[in-house]
């Protein structure tokens, strides 16, 4: 989806505009059960091979592509021949072009139909890199994804707050993954998750970035530009990693790069401008002459207890 943020999704506390657009939450979420009971109705095939579902349920930048890539990575490791099936939206084609860099990618207008072209050309393990809330399929193993920054926002659903589903739809998932700092506030929330699951058994990983090509950008003022989920933590990133970071701009997530933009961004030509692989996809060979990514690694905490859930499932 694109749009950049309001910031009253991510307060601790209960703001004006929260409580203003609550009816639209409410019907929001009647939809959504409206659209789950049809689902649930519906005959469903039982498909010949597993399906691990990489999702979420806070809107964007939960780091679902990089996870997907690397569970790629691993089932390929296992011997077995594993495919991505992502929805098709034009405004995806950044994360499309990623996951085809690692490998075969079905984009549909429907994942059904992605997981049937999958299941024809034999591929053995199905990989949706979104798709939490499809009701009309049933993975094998499902993982929700979430910022240690951001966790669940404000806790309301969109658009009084960031989520799609409430946290109850933690009930299932099998598998939580939080991308940052373990700290008081995400243990915090560990524990307010396995409060209230108690009928199945959750599991929980940690996992953060890892700079690859940090050393061109050591000892270089940095201009960093940002269309994705929560541009703010690419920037803590480069921070982080103790890159000189002078000037940032933050754009909606998915968004098209225009001359307008590159103007304002290049302004200051004495710094180096830095910007995700993501938003780098996104742009054409003109605009890429003038920038340089930010490449990097997802590092899982407990890797081969993660590796070994992975082989148990498939």
């Amino acid at each position: 989806m694109k749009l950049l943020k309001p910031k009253f999704w991510d307060y601790s506390g209960i703001s004006l505009w929260s409580i203003l657009l609550l009816p639209l939450s409410i019907t929001y979420l009647f939809v959504i059960w409206i659209i789950r009971i049809l689902s649930v109705l519906k005959k469903y095939e039982k498909k010949p091979y597993p399906i691990i579902c990489v999702g979420n349920i806070y809107l964007g930048g939960t780091g679902k592509t990089p996870l997907a890539i690397e569970i790629f990575n691993i089932v390929t490791s296992l011997g077995n021949n594993p495919v991505f099936v992502k929805k098709y939206y034009d405004y995806l084609k950044d994360e499309i072009e990623m996951l085809k860099e690692t490998g075969s990618i079905f984009a549909t207008s429907a994942r059904e139909d992605g997981i049937a072209q999958s299941i024809k050309y034999n591929h053995d393990v199905i990989i949706l890199d979104d798709g939490f809330q499809d009701f009309t399929i049933r993975p094998n193993f499902s993982i929700l994804c979430f910022n240690s920054k951001q966790l669940i926002g404000n806790g309301f659903v969109i658009p009084s707050g960031p989520l799609r589903e409430p946290l109850s739809a933690v009930f299932r998932a099998d598998c939580i993954f939080i991308n940052g700092e373990k700290n008081k506030k995400t243990l915090e929330f560990e524990e307010k998750i396995l409060r209230n699951i108690r009928k199945k058994k959750l599991h929980l990983f940690y996992s953060k970035y890892k700079i690859k090509n940090i050393e061109k950008f050591k000892d270089k003022n940095i201009t960093a530009f940002a269309g994705i989920g929560n541009p703010k933590n690419f920037f803590d990133l480069l921070i982080e990693n103790k890159l000189k970071l002078k000037k940032t701009y933050s754009f909606p997530d998915h968004h098209n790069y225009s001359q307008k933009d590159f103007d304002k961004i290049f302004g200051d030509k004495s710094t180096k401008i830095v910007t995700t692989k993501k938003d780098y996809y996104r742009m054409n060979s003109e605009q890429k002459k003038y920038c340089d990514y930010i490449d990097v690694d997802l590092e899982i905490e407990n890797k081969k207890e993660f590796e070994r859930l992975i082989k148990e499932y498939i």
